[in-house]
């Protein structure tokens, strides 16, 4: 059975967009959140990037062609920004912890 077959992993990766979508919209009024509400979607975020990260690396450690095809797509498109997988998920985690330091700044 091929990686995409996995009824598993096609659940995983359809709620892991839907989740993502979803906490993007919402973060389009995060200047409109109370402290607690951005401490809140900074958390969702970070356990979002948590998930996306486990899922790339089942992705990384498959076996399947059509797996490693879709890591080297995101390498490949990527490359064009001038950075790695690794880079974006530390950027992302750099900017979250960003959040974190103006949040603590606020009274």
């Amino acid at each position: 059975m091929g990686f995409f077959d996995s009824e598993i992993v096609q659940q995983e990766a359809k709620q892991l967009f839907e989740d993502y979508q979803a906490l993007i919209k919402l973060g389009n009024n995060y200047g409109k959140f109370d402290r607690e509400g951005k401490k809140l979607f900074i958390e969702q975020m970070e356990a979002m990037m948590d998930r996306y990260r486990i899922f790339m690396k089942r992705f990384e450690l498959s076996e399947d062609f059509m797996a490693q095809m879709t890591v080297e797509q995101l390498k490949t498109q990527l490359d064009q920004f001038g950075i790695t997988p690794q880079q974006m998920f530390d950027q992302m985690n750099f900017t979250l912890q960003r959040m974190k330091a103006e949040l603590e700044k606020q009274p």
